[in-house]
């Protein structure tokens, strides 16, 4: 299945984050802990917004910790998560907070 953001929004996948016990043992990607709040763009849709403030595939954004919606999709016989954001015209509307470089 394929996903097509439409307007001012963007697909997302998270970044899972490892993360390392003060003891030093690493916890799989398999232990439940919470992701970032950062990802890779995906896919854009075609409102103007997006194109305005530059964004392009692959690159790293910052969102909300509760923002967007989640969405599940199979690729290649197994479950992934991404998020769809919304690219909002005022500075309280949009999901993404920054661009990471």
């Amino acid at each position: 299945m394929k996903v097509i953001p439409l307007g001012d929004r963007v697909l997302v996948k998270q970044l899972s984050q490892e993360e390392v016990t003060k003891s030093g043992i690493v916890l799989p990607a398999t232990a439940d802990k919470e992701k970032k709040a950062q990802g890779k763009i995906t896919a854009l849709g075609n409102g103007a917004e997006i194109k305005s403030l530059g964004l392009k595939v692959g690159d790293t954004v910052v969102f909300g910790k509760y923002a967007g919606e989640e969405v599940e999709v199979e690729e290649a016989g197994e479950q992934v998560e991404y998020k769809i954001l919304y690219v909002g015209k005022e500075k309280d509307d949009g999901d993404i907070l920054a661009i990471v470089e």
